[in-house]
Order: structure tokens, then C-alpha cells, then sequence
């Protein structure tokens, strides 16, 4: 009698783009740019200065029309789609200077980031205590993401690792499936390196993230996948093993494959 063997689903694409191009006053930014994201698995996006990294992201949240090339977000083509319906369907991003509310509290900023799921963001007629049903959520937000000691402190008297763990928890606010995360450990210390990366970690067991980073330790350390550009096409991608080695990526980060 044959013994079964178990084998494991293929990884489900939820974000692809398939010859992305851009071209700024002929000047080519992106150039044939070939990208799956898998959902519950973590995805870097890196290269040297220049490469083209924030021009993808701009590209894949619509924030920039494609000059060619096919944008595919959870089966749908979005190479069309304005970035605000982009975000309702289910895809998120964050940017390298903290977007959060200095002056509000922890959970008030949660809160406003959960009016929209809630269907309470364009209902303004109603009293400010009608946003207290979302305090449950936002509480649930905040404490799985380690901010609950901070929970009624001004977003202002955070520390900068903390405001950017505050930004990422208003993005998962919105429930994506999606998040795309634009250099999420720039300007932080050791200590808060490794807090952002465990939670980084955490949240992608639900969903797909994208992230630029050029912290590459943490790359090596979190990452499922790499893609590397340079001058806006991809010269690797595989795991941080099989990038690293690549002698092309080591010329475009040190200049010489030696």
C-alpha cells in the first residue's frame, strides 16, 4: 500500500505586476518590472539608492499611473484604479515619515483609522460619543501591537519607533490584505528595530506585506522573498541567501563583485 503523502498549497498571489513601466520626460524610472506577493509571507523590495524602489511602490498603490505594463490586486486588474478605491479593496501602505495625529491619543488614532470599515467616516451628524462602539477594536489594535501602556498618550510623546508601530497599527485598522510598508525601520535605534520587525512578523501571518527597507539584516532576518532593482529593473530575486550571493547584486551595492 502507497504512503500518502502530505503536500503543502501553493502560496496564494494577492498583488502582481507584470511588465511595469514608467517613464518620467523620457526618462525611464521603472522598466519591466515583474512582481508576485504572496499572501502570510513578507516581501522585500531593495536596492541601492535611485533603483526605482518608491516609484514601484507608487505604482502599485496607484499613487502613479503605469506607463505599460498590468497591475492584478487579488484576481482584479487595477492598472486603472484610482488609489482611494485601491485602499478599499484591500490595499494599504504606509510612508517613510510617520503619518500619525501628534496631538490625538493612541487610540484616538486608531479610532479615526476605523470610522471608514465602520461606515462611521461619513456620518458626521452623529454625536462624538457614537465613536465609543469602536473603542473594543481599537483597544484589541492596540494592545496586540504592544501600545497598550500608551494607550491614552499623546501620538507626540512616543517615542519614534512607537509612532511608527502607531502607523502601523491605523493601516491595519482598515483590515487590508495588502500592507505595503515604505522603509519602516528608517531613523530607529537597535532596540526599536527588533520591536517593529516582531511585529512586522506578527501582522503577516494574516495577510501579504511589501516592504522597502535597506536595513538588510532585518531583511535576512523577517524576509520571505527579495526583489532587488537596480536603475528600475530587477536584477534578482529568491530568498536573502540566494540574493545575496548573486555577484550582480554585490556590484550594484558595493560596486564591485569582488
Amino acid at each position: 500500500m502507497a504512503a500518502s503523502v502530505a503536500t503543502q498549497a501553493e502560496p496564494r498571489v494577492v498583488l502582481s505586476a507584470r511588465g511595469l513601466g514608467k517613464d518620467f520626460a523620457g526618462f525611464t524610472a521603472v522598466n519591466n518590472v515583474d512582481l508576485d506577493v504572496e499572501h502570510a509571507r513578507i516581501h522585500a523590495l531593495i536596492g541601492p539608492n535611485g533603483a526605482g524602489k518608491t516609484t514601484v511602490f507608487n505604482l502599485l498603490t496607484k499613487f502613479l499611473q503605469p506607463t505599460r505594463g498590468q497591475i492584478t490586486l487579488l484576481g482584479t486588474d487595477i492598472t486603472q484604479t484610482k488609489p482611494d478605491k485601491v485602499a478599499r479593496m484591500g490595499l494599504v501602505r504606509s510612508f517613510q515619515i510617520s503619518a500619525v495625529f501628534p496631538h490625538l491619543t493612541v487610540r484616538e488614532n486608531v479610532k479615526i483609522a476605523l470610522q471608514r470599515p465602520s461606515g462611521l467616516s461619513t456620518q458626521f451628524w452623529l454625536p462624538l460619543s457614537a465613536l465609543d462602539r469602536l473603542n473594543p477594536r481599537a483597544d484589541e489594535l492596540i494592545d496586540r501591537l504592544g501600545l497598550g501602556h500608551w494607550r491614552d498618550h499623546r501620538a507626540a510623546d512616543l517615542s519614534y519607533g512607537r509612532k511608527r508601530v502607531l502607523e502601523i497599527a491605523t493601516t491595519l485598522a482598515l483590515d487590508p490584505e495588502v500592507l505595503l510598508l515604505d522603509e519602516p525601520m528608517a531613523g530607529m535605534g537597535q532596540e526599536d528595530v527588533a520591536m517593529v520587525a516582531a511585529i512586522i512578523r506578527d501582522v503577516a501571518v494574516e495577510r501579504a506585506v511589501l516592504m522597502v527597507e535597506h536595513n538588510l539584516s532585518v531583511v535576512a532576518d523577517i524576509c520571505h522573498h527579495v526583489t532587488v532593482l537596480q536603475r528600475g529593473e530587477i536584477i534578482a530575486q529568491g530568498d536573502y541567501a540566494a540574493v545575496s550571493a548573486d555577484p550582480r547584486v554585490r556590484t550594484a551595492y558595493m560596486g564591485t563583485d569582488a
